[in-house]
């Protein structure tokens, strides 16, 4: 699987070339719109709040190996059709 770095803002955002399209790391994402310095506790917090979010959130994360400075992990992601729901 190839990974890259995409960016938006002039941040980074990792992204994974799988199933022949794009796919990007969910919380790299939430993490450029909302500044948010703790983006796991974010993105708990988006779930909890919104129950219909909660429910779907399998069918919206995709976990990837995607590679980190600590080497390949999985993280969730998302292509630009799950991430516009």
């Amino acid at each position: 699987m190839e990974t890259k770095i995409a960016l938006f803002k002039g941040r980074r955002i990792r992204k994974a070339l799988h199933n022949k399209e794009w796919w990007f790391v969910i919380a790299d994402i939430v993490e450029v719109l909302t500044d948010s310095v703790q983006v796991g506790g974010y993105i708990k917090d988006m779930r909890r709040r919104d129950p219909e979010l909660n429910k779907g959130w399998g069918q919206i994360a995709t976990p990837l190996s995607i590679q980190t400075e600590g080497g390949v992990q999985q993280l969730n992601c998302a292509n630009t059709e799950r991430i516009t729901i």
